[in-house]
């Protein structure tokens, strides 16, 4: 049965960060885990095979083997390699590859030997941006330019790492092979074992007269503007990938990916949960008892809200379609207006007067100098 790719296991891109992958698999792992999940029977596979491709992309040195050989590196979550070598390495020895990388190890290039060829094209590394907008721009949706360092092909060489004008030449040690052979003797006899090329470090061709811009690497580094185009709706924290805007690739090969990060800074007036917003109208206490018509901000401008009478500290009004836009899909969320009844701290004679008129007319007991607090409780217990 062939084995599911570990970055499909925990819904990653390949150039997910190790924060990314650690927190894909606490998701998952929560999920599946055999003690929440007592009644379903395939729980248990579906957690082992989270936690194999966890196991294997959190440690650096192995995540670069499967990068490299997918499932043929031998990893299957118990330590085995591929032929029943153990993972670890046959004997302890280390070897993670395949079988003639075993052979070359152990008995120096026996299987395989010349027939490696030299390190083909290789992708550039992705690149990662955290870009902070604000509420108002994930609202309206945005166009930003950014600048990016990176490596780039050498325009002068155009990758070749030689001077212009002339070519890398076909290495004379090992004849482009990128490796050289070597004979030795052992207890099991003359064996000839296969090593990188010292003079090239198998690239198979060396540079006499090297590209004096990039010192013959065949890369610079160089600022690039990147139009980066924000859709309206998303969300903090949400990953936008450009293809090819990465850093480029090794030996003809193509570049990687830039992946930017975008943060929403928080705003002063209003909070989102999910594509509602929520925002904390204050009113008096007349506006909360006699209702009032009044206008709201919006991120878009203002709506009309009406509040009746008889209205509660916290209570909550919706006004539809003022949210935030639907990311993918068409409409919007909502405004949830939260009302806070605030009581005056300071009040002119007239004021007070009114209040207390109104108190009298309900019935309702104020101010500081009538009846002790002790007549009260003695009232309200019945006492004499």
């Amino acid at each position: 049965m062939s084995k599911r790719d570990y970055y499909e296991v925990l819904g990653l891109e390949r150039g997910a960060s190790p924060d990314e992958v650690k927190k894909a698999y606490r998701r998952l792992a929560k999920q599946y885990h055999p003690d929440f999940n007592k009644d379903d029977a395939e729980t248990a596979g579906k957690f082992n095979e989270i936690k194999e491709a966890y196991d294997v992309l959190s440690d650096p040195q192995k995540r670069d083997q499967y990068d490299r050989f997918g499932h043929q590196a031998g990893f299957d979550g118990s330590g085995a390699g591929p032929e029943g070598f153990g993972g670890s390495g046959f004997g302890g020895f280390g070897f993670g590859g395949g079988i003639d990388e075993i052979f070359e190890q152990f008995f120096g290039g026996m299987a395989g030997a010349g027939r490696r060829r030299p390190p083909g094209p290789e992708q550039g590394n992705h690149l990662r941006y955290d870009l902070d907008i604000t509420l108002e721009e994930a609202f309206n949706g945005v166009e930003k330019v950014i600048n990016i360092p990176r490596t780039e092909t050498c325009s002068e060489c155009e990758g070749s790492r030689a001077k212009a004008g002339t070519r890398p030449e076909t290495c004379p040690a090992c004849r482009g092979s990128g490796q050289q052979q070597f004979a030795r003797s052992t207890p099991f006899g003359r064996i000839m074992s296969t090593q990188v090329c010292r003079d090239c470090r198998g690239e198979g061709t060396v540079v006499r007269e090297p590209c004096p811009a990039c010192r013959a690497q065949g890369r610079v580094v160089k600022e690039r503007k990147v139009d980066i185009k924000i859709p309206a709706g998303i969300e903090d924290g949400s990953r936008l990938r450009v293809s090819g805007e990465g850093e480029a690739g090794i030996r003809g090969g193509p570049p990687g990916d830039l992946y930017v990060i975008v943060r929403v800074k928080p705003h002063k007036k209003f909070k989102r949960q999910g594509n509602d917003l929520i925002l904390e109208v204050p009113i008096s206490i007349s506006q909360a008892a006699l209702g009032v018509e009044m206008e709201v901000p919006t991120l878009a401008g203002t709506a009309e809200l009406r509040i009746p009478e008889g209205t509660q500290h916290g209570a909550t009004f919706r006004l539809k379609g003022h949210g935030m836009p639907q990311l993918r899909g068409s409409g919007k969320g909502d405004l949830r207006v939260k009302v806070q009844v605030k009581v005056p701290k300071r009040l002119n004679p007239r004021q007070k007067e009114l209040l207390a008129e109104l108190a009298h007319i309900s019935g309702e007991e104020v101010g500081l100098e009538n009846r002790s607090f002790l007549d009260k409780f003695k009232d309200a217990f019945g006492g004499g």
